[in-house]
């Protein structure tokens, strides 16, 4: 019995410590070596700018679609090569109203009557939009002027598809609140770079801004899956490539609840895993080579973190049971008894009375894995969400 738990312990802690170490940092090392070999060259402006729609969906966004507007009118392209467009998923807040005095100011609204989820919405309002180039964000976004500018350059490229932009986490009122989201988005901005430039191009585009080819938008999508990681799917699928643009800057406002942010992560978390099983024959390397490797690498591996620590967590109660350390054992679930008190801790924490940062942090890393848990559980019952809800985060 001691040398079958001993073998056990062995395997679950290599599983549970390899698979993290290649996640996180061996996967970044290979793509920095492709990354070296390719370099990156900015492209010039395009003569003329192609055509350009920006869409933004909306759901109950009345108490901050002014802004939105006001920033998508300051945005630096020829006025007479762009199109502004909110798509209201049936919105029953005023928010329609408010977008229809702007129409003299070129404001378009396209009104979904029935809510039926942001993706569906988009797949009704895609034939209606007039740009060679469909530059999608969100409500609660801010754009830097020229970051339209700055992914429509790539499109000269013929073998673009899609170009996504670089999110700057805002924090609004404390510097340690959900320190860990600023901190994972800094890593994704930088991994997604890498494998821009190690040349498979990148496996999923922001949410908060990316453009994609108007044909490639058109392709209708199921409405519980994932737009925006579908577009460098799809993007890849037709042919293409998809690139992030380190000067499209866009600002994103963190939320400062934990709690919402956990329920935020479960949506695009399940959402995305359904997204990848509707496009499951790209993990095929011997059609998709290594752009294969880099959606198996990035998503998957980065789904099965959660699986590794329990693997490790149990494989080291094996082994303390196997060289007989009670103790040990103790001490094993005494950790995971902490770390769980955080978690549930952060969930219950007030917004207005955010965490200290350290303590943030580590609530931050266990709600994400438990989020990820909860998301395998939903993906495999198929209990997607289909209908939207946006993510509500303060103003700044």
């Amino acid at each position: 019995m001691t040398t079958v738990l001993w073998v056990v312990g062995a395997v679950l802690v290599g599983f549970g410590v390899v698979l993290p170490l290649y996640t996180f940092f061996g996967y970044p090392l290979l793509l920095s070596i492709r990354a070296r070999r390719k370099g990156s060259v900015t492209p010039p402006d395009p003569d003329p700018w192609p055509t350009v729609t920006v869409s933004v969906p909306a759901y109950n966004e009345a108490g901050q679609i002014r802004e939105t507007i006001e920033g998508l009118l300051a945005l630096d392209y020829p006025e007479d090569r762009i199109e502004r467009v909110i798509v209201s998923d049936a919105s029953s807040d005023g928010t329609d109203e408010i977008v229809r005095t702007y129409e003299d100011r070129g404001i378009v609204l396209r009104r979904v009557e029935s809510r039926a989820g942001k993706t569906e919405a988009e797949n009704v309002v895609a034939p209606l939009l007039t740009g060679e180039i469909i530059v999608n964000t969100d409500a609660s976004i801010r754009l830097d002027p020229g970051a339209i500018k700055a992914l429509v350059r790539h499109f000269d490229d013929p073998t673009v598809g899609v170009a996504s932009g670089r999110d700057v986490s805002i924090e609004n009122r404390h510097d340690e609140a959900n320190a860990g989201e600023t901190r994972y988005v800094n890593y994704e901005m930088w991994l997604r770079d890498l494998e821009t430039r190690a040349g498979g191009g990148i496996v999923g585009a922001s949410g908060s801004l990316y453009a994609i080819r108007a044909e490639l938008h058109r392709k209708r999508l199921p409405g519980h899956l994932s737009r925006d990681f579908a577009s460098a799917l799809t993007s890849r699928d037709h042919g293409f490539r998809a690139v992030t643009v380190n000067d499209a800057i866009c600002y994103v406002p963190r939320t400062h609840s934990l709690a919402r942010e956990y329920r935020r992560k479960v949506r695009t978390i399940t959402r995305g895993m359904e997204t990848l099983g509707f496009k499951r024959h790209l993990l095929n390397p011997a059609r998709h080579g290594v752009f294969a490797w880099m959606l198996f690498s990035h998503k998957v591996c980065r789904w099965l973190i959660p699986v590794a620590a329990v693997a490790l967590w149990m494989g080291l109660v094996a082994i303390a049971l196997a060289v007989e350390q009670p103790t040990a054992v103790v001490a094993l679930v005494a950790a995971l008894a902490a770390g769980l008190l955080v978690a549930w801790i952060g969930l219950r924490r007030p917004e207005d009375r955010p965490l200290p940062k350290l303590l943030s942090l580590g609530a931050f890393a266990v709600l994400s894995n438990i989020a990820i848990l909860r998301a395998w559980v939903r993906a495999f019952r198929g209990a997607g969400q289909a209908v939207w809800e946006p993510t509500r985060r303060l103003s700044t």
